[in-house]
């Protein structure tokens, strides 16, 4: 058992840390309208992008499952979100600090959290019965640092 609560320490700390490397990434770059690579998102898109799934989806499952019994939740279309909701005009550093204030207040939800909540399951259209809420945040985690690579990949 301490072992698991190291574990979801050690990912909580990691979820923060993620975020602050992907928002540092993307500060760094010269022109963030720039296609990452030949017909993909440039910067800024995969900043919005990276901050609504956390925002909408991820987030959302996590608090979900931490405070319901057995959520459902729908399949999540990012792309066609993007195409419905982008706007090229949004200041990078105000979407940076939405993105900064929702990790961490996630995460500071989820330190006050039992060890039993971390358990708790819900529902997903696609994937079926059994996500807990640690794999709601394992997965937001990875969603970062995946984004984050190819920010750094440039």
């Amino acid at each position: 058992m301490k072992e698991l609560q190291e574990y979801r320490t050690s990912l909580i700390n990691r979820f923060v840390q993620v975020m602050d490397e992907f928002c540092s990434a993307c500060l760094v770059v010269q022109d963030i309208y720039a296609p990452l690579a030949k017909g993909s998102w440039n910067v800024h898109q995969l900043a919005v992008h990276v901050r609504d799934v956390d925002m909408l989806v991820y987030g959302v499952r996590a608090r979900r499952t931490a405070n319901e019994d057995n959520p459902a939740f729908q399949n999540f279309d990012g792309e066609a979100y993007m195409a419905e909701h982008y706007s090229a005009s949004e200041p990078l550093k105000q979407i940076l600090d939405e993105l900064r204030g929702n990790v961490e207040g996630l995460a500071n939800l989820l330190r006050q959290l039992p060890s039993d909540a971390w358990s708790r399951e819900s529902r997903h259209a696609t994937f079926g019965k059994g996500f807990t809420l640690q794999a709601w945040v394992e997965r937001d985690v990875a969603h970062i640092v995946e984004h984050t690579e190819a920010v750094k990949g440039r």
